[in-house]
């Protein structure tokens, strides 16, 4: 090692200038810069200054509508500006992103700070390769965490180096390395501040000078002492008492990051931020260190923006002749107001600057809240890329870009033993993609992430009117996103394009915003109680989250059910764990890259596709979660129900099986009866929770309106389900059409008259013609069992018989829903009454509302969606009691 130490500095050509006395090379060259931050901004201004072209600035997205500061300083000169969310998929090359890179003609890439994988068409592509900047003295310590390692392992010398990229990321041969001594006490940000920051620009620009002179030296790095450290996560982050006190200050230091070095005392975790009666907060770690400040070394540009914040701070506290370093903002007479108008007039010179009012009370004196800025412009705190492999498909006149892996503690991720499944379009038999498979170990770790965001992460402590910025900010990108979403629902689950554009997406969208309006809306109350004489009692009750919630949702209304469920859910403050049904997996996917997208924090959403008996039995069984609401069948929910109970008695909604009855009296609109008692049936090709399971009309017109349901049946269009003018689409999946086939047997052998259909449609895919019953009696199959499906089930009735045909109707498990067609508002509301349902629509059907709400009696369950009720599914009530 210390051999290969000496060939580099012996190559090396110190030709590194000071301020007073630049050295500028003869050569020039054309620059392609791959990175973000304001260390890539540094880089980008001090490369122009020396003479060089830069041809074009790659940088990461603008986020919450602000540019990254590289891109800022880029736009402003002119200078094209690129930000590609990613320069590949699935480990290959983007073309289109390729060939916008290639046209600019660059003859060197300088990656200064980048975050994104840069593929090695990219990195090869100009006459002089790529160079990049690491934070370690390579190869000592690799990865994305190096400089943390540095710390960790005790090391006497950190330091930087330049190297020239290949495709093992950091194994390429070195071009230039600068080091500096490791005091006791230093961390991350002392040494960044110190040396990596100010000393690593002026590297770079060395590294470039060296390149354009035809002397960078290219030093192949030895295997030989090279370590290769994962990223910092919580599991790997705990502190291990049973070692030297050294070994625990260098641990302690090394984890400056979230999660940080943790521990358990008691089983309580460790205090992480501790508040003073001034209103400042501090991390618990530096409680004893609270009166120290550390010096922080400014670039010329970041000493600027020190004055102008101090103008800024000079305004408000008119009281204060001068502002020093120790000034506290509160101290000196600021208030809340004043940190509103202190974060938006440093907004207004910098824009790329993202505050909140809580950074202003984590760092209250004036030179940590310039600390505070310079490390937000420095891009310390930026957030790990989230890579999405996609599944991508042409269809319905646009690319639709589909995710296929679990989704875990804000990560896309390969199931835990790499096994995948097939999810089909159901229009052809087409597979669609490869999703992955969760196991029992893909459960536990998401169930672990949802419950440390919600004990310990920012979701916890936000709050309610932030959480329901984010949940409005999620709806408004899933109708920025509806089309897509439609289209991955038709292909997916064989819904009419139309209606999924409106029900199955615009209900959903709708959802989500009504939840997020409740979100600081959640109250308890003040109850009068006997004091206890002669003292006085005050008591209250309390709304609060219950923790992790399960999800479990069918096939049927994909992402509609996610919507119910999920956003009372959230909109409650709780955490959660989907797993959507394991043949309509993908809008839920979806789903999870629109929440990433929207800010939602790690751990808060996460989706497991994969099959119930798998996921879904460790989701009811698992001791961590604390409510499950689950949308299937009355077998699974009885399961359900049963699992829960016996492992930690965790609450319970289930919305289960229906054999809604629809009673149609000869006084009614007949037209009108026609068209809604179809769409009663057969609205969503019958795959409907609260569909019509069986038609009761009166004797009287009992014939004419089977004549005009056959008529209107042979006018409906069968057909592919993106095509506009079709009217049913095919069945979900084969297996359930298949059983739909069954189903239409079994009442053709018990004297049920098939008036018309009971057929699979002779095309491809799952199509099944609307069919018709008449004759049906009460201990006939189809006349007690659901069919999830298009088959009418019609049975006559007595004219007069009121009495005759409720208690036909009530003659079952199943009160989802009912309805009744009469023009006779006394009829309607005495059967209304009678009628055993959790909903009873009359004169009309289907019409639910995301302000009403929506569950079943007897077996097809209890417990709420929808509406303010559905919200009490996700919180419990505590009562306080006050002596006073």
């Amino acid at each position: 090692m210390e051999e290969w130490r000496s060939l580099i500095q012996e190559q090396r050509l110190t030709l590194l200038r000071d301020e007073e006395s630049p050295v500028y090379c003869q050569r020039k060259l054309k620059l392609a810069l791959i990175g973000q931050s304001l260390f890539g901004q540094e880089v980008y201004s001090h490369l122009r200054k020396e003479g060089h072209k830069v041809v074009g600035v790659f940088t990461v997205p603008d986020k919450n509508g602000q540019a990254d500061p590289l891109a800022l300083s880029a736009e402003k000169d002119g200078t094209p500006v690129f930000k590609f969310p990613r320069w590949r998929v699935k480990g290959k090359p983007i073309q289109e992103v390729v060939e916008a890179y290639r046209s600019l003609g660059a003859e060197l890439n300088v990656l200064p700070f980048c975050t994104q994988f840069i593929p090695m068409d990219v990195i090869d592509y100009p006459k002089h390769g790529s160079i990049i900047y690491h934070p370690s003295i390579l190869p000592r310590h690799r990865g994305a965490s190096a400089i943390n390692w540095t710390l960790i392992q005790g090391d006497k010398k950190a330091g930087f180096t330049v190297f020239w990229a290949d495709d093992g990321l950091d194994t390429g041969p070195i071009l230039l390395q600068q080091e500096c001594d490791v005091e006791p006490n230093d961390t991350v940000d002392d040494l960044y501040n110190r040396f990596l920051f100010p000393e690593g620009v002026k590297a770079m620009v060395e590294a470039v000078q060296l390149i354009a002179d035809g002397k960078a030296p290219q030093v192949p790095q030895p295997e030989e002492g090279a370590t290769y450290e994962g990223i910092q996560k919580k599991e790997n982050a705990q502190i291990s008492w049973d070692q030297p006190a050294a070994a625990l200050h260098n641990w302690i230091r090394g984890h400056d990051k979230v999660p940080g070095a943790w521990t358990m005392i008691d089983d309580q975790l460790l205090v992480r931020n501790l508040q003073f009666e001034d209103g400042k907060m501090i991390p618990a770690s530096k409680y004893f260190a609270a009166g120290e400040t550390s010096a922080i070394e400014l670039t010329e540009e970041e000493k600027k923006m020190a004055e102008d914040i101090k103008s800024i701070w000079v305004g408000i506290l008119t009281n204060i002749p001068v502002i020093e370093d120790s000034t506290d903002f509160f101290k000196s007479g600021a208030s809340s107001m004043h940190v509103v108008r202190m974060i938006e007039e440093i907004k207004q010179k910098y824009s790329g600057l993202q505050l909140q009012n809580e950074d202003v009370y984590m760092a209250t004196k004036f030179t940590d809240f310039i600390q505070m800025l310079v490390r937000r412009l420095r891009g310390e705190d930026k957030e790990e890329e989230l890579i999405i492999d996609y599944v991508s498909k042409t269809v319905n006149n646009m690319t639709v870009k589909m995710p296929y892996q679990c989704f875990i503690n804000g990560q896309f991720m390969d199931a835990e033993d790499g096994k995948t499944y097939a999810t089909i379009n159901p229009t052809d038999g087409s597979i669609i993609a490869k999703v992955s498979y969760a196991s029992v170990e893909d459960v536990d770790k998401a169930v672990a992430a949802a419950k440390d965001a919600f004990e310990n992460g920012e979701w916890g402590k936000m709050n309610a009117r932030e959480r329901g910025r984010l949940i409005y900010r999620l709806a408004d990108l899933m109708e920025k996103h509806q089309e897509e979403l439609a289209t991955i629902e038709t292909i997916d689950s064989g819904a009419v394009y139309t209606l999924a554009l409106k029900t199955h997406v615009g209900m959903s969208v709708q959802t989500f915003r009504y939840f997020a309006g409740w979100c600081d809306k959640i109250q308890g109350s003040t109850i009068p109680i006997n004091h206890a004489r002669p003292n006085h009692n005050l008591t209250f009750t309390k709304k609060e989250p219950i923790g992790v919630c399960a999800i479990v949702i069918p096939w049927n209304y994909p992402l509609m059910m996610l919507a119910w469920k999920s956003a009372a859910c959230l909109a409650a403050g709780n955490t959660l764990v989907l797993k959507p049904a394991q043949v309509t997996p993908l809008t839920a996917l979806k789903f999870a890259e629109l929440s990433a997208e929207a800010g939602f924090p790690k751990g808060v959403i996460n989706i497991l596709p994969g099959s119930g008996g798998l996921v879904g039995q460790r989701l009811s069984e698992h001791p961590h979660i604390r409510k499950l609401g689950f949308t299937g069948s009355t077998p699974i929910g009885k399961q359900i129900m049963k699992s829960c109970a016996v492992s930690n008695l965790k609450k319970v909604s289930l919305e289960l099986g229906g054999k809604s009855p629809l009673i149609i009296f000869n006084d009614c609109d007949l037209d009108r009866a026609v068209k809604m008692g179809m769409g009663a049936v057969y609205f969503n090709k019958g795959e409907n929770c609260i569909a019509a399971g069986r038609l009761f009309v009166e004797e009287s017109i009992h014939d004419e309106f089977v004549k005009r349901v056959v008529d209107e049946i042979q006018k409906m269009k069968i057909g592919d389900p993106l095509d506009r003018s079709t009217d049913h689409g095919p069945q979900n999946h084969k297996a359930h059409l298949e059983k739909l086939l069954e189903y239409c047997e079994t009442g053709v052998k018990e004297g049920a008259t098939l008036v018309y259909g009971g057929r699979q449609v002779c095309r491809p895919g799952f199509f099944m013609e609307p069919t018709v019953f008449t004759d049906v009696e009460d201990h006939m199959y189809i006349a007690q069992e659901e069919s999830f499906g298009p088959v009418m089930v019609i049975s006559k009735f007595k004219d007069g018989d009121v009495e005759g045909v409720l208690q036909q109707a009530n003659n079952t498990e199943y009160a989802l829903a009912s309805g009744v067609f009469t023009r006779d508002i006394n009829k309607a509301l005495y059967v209304s009454e009678k009628l055993e349902a959790g909903t009873v629509f009359i004169n009309t059907y289907n019409k639910t509302d995301v302000a009403a709400p929506f569950g079943g009696f007897k077996q097809s369950g209890f417990g709420k969606d929808l509406g303010e009720e559905a919200l009490h599914e996700y919180l419990r009530t505590k009562a306080v009691t006050v002596e006073y």
